[in-house]
């Protein structure tokens, strides 16, 4: 059984920042990727940013400049620096963890959170 839990949402006015956290737990071996999604009302959900274990990154161009995401593999968890952020990146922002389990057998999956609102005022 893994947990994936996120933390840090909340109420920013535009320009201002957020840091959200997501932390996994559980039987988990190793985690592999680790990455922020996002879901605005009545949009898809999309990717922000994801990071692997040797903290190669990628993000979605949009966020590109303002957004920094960042892990501690020792501690399970992944970090998302919000700066400067806009009105448009109001949505529920999920973490996915892609880990290797071995309950009840040998395997890697996507493990998801129950998402953290993050509003963005103008």
């Amino acid at each position: 059984q893994v947990q994936v839990v996120e933390s840090g949402g909340g109420l920013v006015q535009a320009g201002g920042s957020l840091r959200l956290s997501c932390a996994a737990s559980g039987s988990i071996i190793s985690i592999n990727n680790m990455a922020w999604y996002r879901q605005a009302p009545g949009k898809q959900r999309e990717l922000v940013a994801d990071i692997t274990s040797g903290s190669r990154t990628n993000y979605a161009d949009s966020v590109k400049g303002r957004f920094t995401i960042s892990r501690a593999n020792a501690k399970n968890t992944v970090y998302l620096q919000m700066n400067n952020l806009k009105p448009e990146d109001t949505a529920v922002y999920y973490c996915k963890a892609t880990a290797v389990v071995n309950s009840p057998y040998y395997s890697t999956l996507d493990y998801w959170g129950q998402g953290t609102q993050v509003t963005v005022s103008s």
